[in-house]
């Protein structure tokens, strides 16, 4: 499956130039070494503001169909974290379990988790997800949806025989 992905860095500072984008790089990295036939085909920093944030969001998956959108940062407590307050509004559907998923795992790593407040959802036929703004933190986040993220595209897309491939996966034993 060829998926086509944009990473959107969202940060005050990286925009500034104050400071250089690590996360976006490292999920860049994550998206292509993990998944076959993905491909990082658009990459953008905005500031922490909802209307800059909002039009690449639209641009991506209205006009350029992007099957996957990936934001980094703008999820926690500070004032100007905004990236769930642009996003959500978006969103057709949201995507509860990917919430889920990033920050049961998350959690297994600090306790700090719970004050992330991120996003997902699908917006026509993308599939948009607010990931932390650390580059460590997006990384984890990520690997905890992507085992997920191929059959949920090919079901967006509503790729022959997907619906088929619905399966269980039983959880890994502990060998004692």
């Amino acid at each position: 499956m060829n998926v086509r992905v944009g990473i959107l860095t969202v940060s005050d500072r990286v925009t500034r130039g104050e400071v250089e984008d690590h996360s976006g790089p490292a999920l860049a990295e994550l998206v292509e070494q993990r998944w076959a036939g993905a491909k990082v085909v658009a990459s953008q920093v905005v500031p922490d503001e909802v209307e800059a944030i909002q039009a690449v969001l639209r641009r991506w998956a209205d006009e350029e169909r992007l099957d996957l959108v990936l934001t980094t940062g703008g999820t926690g407590f500070a004032p100007r974290d905004r990236t769930p307050e642009a996003t959500r509004p978006l969103l057709d559907r949201e995507a509860p379990g990917l919430v889920v998923a990033m920050l049961v795992a998350s959690l297994r790593v600090t306790p700090h988790a719970m004050l992330s407040r991120p996003a997902a959802g699908i917006r026509g036929r993308t599939l948009i997800v607010n990931l932390p703004g650390s580059p460590k933190a997006a990384c984890e986040n990520l690997e905890a949806i992507l085992p997920a993220l191929p059959h949920g595209l090919a079901l967006l897309r509503e790729e022959p025989g997907a619906s088929q491939q619905h399966r269980h996966v039983p959880p890994e034993r502990s060998q004692e």
